[in-house]
């Protein structure tokens, strides 16, 4: 084992689902960096294709872009069957597919004493909202997982990376079912991790603190004033480091928890948050 760098990953194949994304395709880019052969797995077909072409010209690691719908077992097979035809057995899964959604975002961060909105809160949610967000980040992580970790079982080593967050921790306002999801994802991995222990599959997950992505950019930026909202202000001031995490911060956690440098770590959730699971806000 290199105590000093990662690299035993190079040369690894990983599949990271949801990789044409803000923090995705981020991910993608450091993995193909480290000599990792990554197949980026997108509902968006063209966008997974483009992001594939430009990280192996630019990285000349072997590359590719797949259509994978992560609620599908069968989309998922047909995945797992053409990784391994064109690059052979799968090492690592990055279960990054997942996200919030309007649907299941309350307008009202509380609800007051006395108050005629309680259409604006919780009780004008649909179930329709809550059963998207739990499927996309819930059972989008356990259907690949389920389908395309084999290889790593039957050759006895690999590792599956989640991606969770802050908010699984500290429930935010107005995103009940992204939170709760988020939850069941920490939960996951650690039953998951004991499940496969002994097999030298290892299961970890990331929790990322707060990085502007598609799925928040409404809640966190004006759309007019390109500045932040209310709420976006909150979230830098509970942020002992002041800031908003840029997804090159990701890149270290992922490449460490793949990487034989924490071989002997599993079912762990790993902040990677500013600070902000540290602060108590006074």
């Amino acid at each position: 084992m290199d105590h000093l760098s990662f690299h035993d990953v190079k040369g690894k194949i990983c599949i990271i689902t949801g990789g044409a994304g803000v923090l995705g395709s981020s991910i993608a880019r450091a993995l193909a960096d480290s000599g990792i052969k990554t197949t980026i797995a997108d509902i968006d077909k063209p966008a997974a294709v483009r992001l594939a072409s430009e990280i192996e010209a630019d990285t000349g690691t072997e590359c590719l872009g797949i259509e994978a719908d992560v609620l599908s077992k069968k989309s998922l097979i047909d995945l797992k069957q053409e990784v391994n035809r064109l690059l052979g057995p799968i090492d690592f899964l990055i279960n990054g597919a997942g996200g919030n959604a309007p649907t299941a975002t309350t307008e009202l961060e509380e609800i007051a004493r006395e108050t005629d909105e309680l259409e604006k809160g919780f009780y004008g949610l649909e179930t329709e909202g809550f059963e998207k967000v739990f499927a996309l980040n819930f059972i989008g992580t356990l259907l690949p997982t389920m389908v395309l970790t084999k290889d790593m079982v039957k050759n006895h080593r690999g590792v599956v990376l989640n991606i969770s967050s802050m908010s699984a921790f500290k429930p935010l306002t107005k995103v009940a079912a992204y939170s709760a999801a988020k939850a069941s994802v920490n939960n996951f991995t650690q039953w998951l991790a004991v499940h496969l222990g002994k097999t030298g599959v290892r299961v970890n997950a990331i929790a990322p603190g707060f990085f502007i992505t598609q799925q928040n950019r409404f809640l966190v930026l004006d759309e007019h004033t390109g500045g932040l909202t209310v709420r976006g202000q909150k979230i830098v001031d509970h942020t002992p480091m002041g800031e908003f995490g840029n997804p090159e911060d990701l890149h270290g956690p992922v490449l460490f928890l793949l990487s034989d440098l924490s071989r002997f770590i599993t079912g762990i959730v790993l902040p990677v948050d500013g600070g902000y699971s540290a602060f108590g806000g006074v």
